[in-house]
């Protein structure tokens, strides 16, 4: 079950399978005062556990990927850590099992634009944030009159001059690899930006939910802050035509955040997908992932089509 032991009261971790629609909330972490992702989830927590009332400290979750305001998620992924007392009582006289209840009670008191898709024991070694191997984005852009759906303004860019996906494309996936990705992080204190890009790419699909649009798919061990809406926004220099396809390489390896791409609007992002080893393996990747990664561990070699 991934009970843990504190030194006083019997703890159970948790898996928290999350969606959530980003526009009407600033990020995902608690901030005084705004309405936040971790603050709404917590809250809903420590009500149907009913924590104060026990005594007991309201919980606190882990995340697998901070999202910043107005991103979107349908794949994000935490962890909770509850005494195990209260995910008992929390059942009542259901006969369900303690998890799937918990999750039918935060259905109850949760607001429409945030979803627990399903509560989990976590397996022995799980940790959402440092066990995750990967993390999967979409950033979905619109620049045809014909494909404009007012419908999802919220998740989809509006660009008004006409893309050449083809160009984007190929400019992208000279940044896959092992990189310090300098050029498009907001920088922090101590905050390496070294980062493994797995995946780059963008489309134009011809059918499907997403016909007509123009979506990239980014897919990194972890990403540093703003990076995946500079990226998308080196990529739109060169769909424009304003930038030639050899200058989001140029940028990267410049390693300088001075006069680099813009950082596009939040609401085109959504976070689709987190993904984990198996179930033995993850308390060895979590260790692995605390690690900090070393500044000469960079691959530099540029990689097109062909590797």
């Amino acid at each position: 079950m991934g009970a843990v032991t504190g030194e006083e009261t019997p703890t159970v971790r948790l898996r928290l399978d999350l969606a959530y629609d980003g526009t009407h909330f600033a990020g995902w972490a608690r901030q005084p005062g705004l309405r936040t992702v971790q603050g709404v989830l917590e809250e809903g927590l420590a009500t149907v556990l009913r924590s104060v009332p026990r005594g007991e400290a309201p919980p606190r979750v882990t995340v697998a990927g901070r999202t910043d305001a107005g991103v979107h998620a349908r794949g994000q992924v935490a962890h909770v850590d509850v005494v195990a007392a209260a995910l008992d009582a929390a059942r009542g006289r259901s006969g369900r099992a303690d998890v799937d209840a918990l999750a039918a009670r935060l259905a109850g008191v949760l607001p429409a634009d945030l979803v627990v898709r399903a509560v989990t024991h976590a397996p022995p070694g799980f940790d959402a944030r440092f066990s995750a191997l990967r993390r999967r984005y979409a950033y979905r852009v619109c620049d045809l009159d014909a494909a404009r759906d007012p419908l999802s303004r919220g998740w989809v860019l509006w660009h008004r001059r006409p893309l050449d996906a083809a160009a984007m494309d190929a400019a992208a996936r000279t940044l896959v690899g092992r990189h310090d990705f300098a050029a498009y992080c907001k920088p922090r204190p101590d905050a390496t930006t070294i980062r493994t890009l797995e995946e780059f790419g963008w489309s134009r699909p011809a059918d499907g939910a997403d016909a007509g649009l123009v979506v990239a798919h980014v897919q990194a061990d972890a990403f540093c802050h703003s990076m995946v809406r500079a990226l998308v926004g080196a990529s739109l220099a060169v769909g424009e035509g304003r930038r030639p396809v050899t200058w989001p390489r140029e940028l990267l390896d410049g390693r300088r955040r001075e006069g680099g791409a813009t950082v596009v609007a939040a609401h085109g992002l959504t976070l689709e997908e987190v993904g984990y080893p198996s179930d033995d393996e993850l308390g060895r990747r979590a260790e692995q992932t605390r690690a900090r990664r070393a500044a000469h561990d960079v691959d530099d070699a540029p990689r097109g089509c062909c590797g």
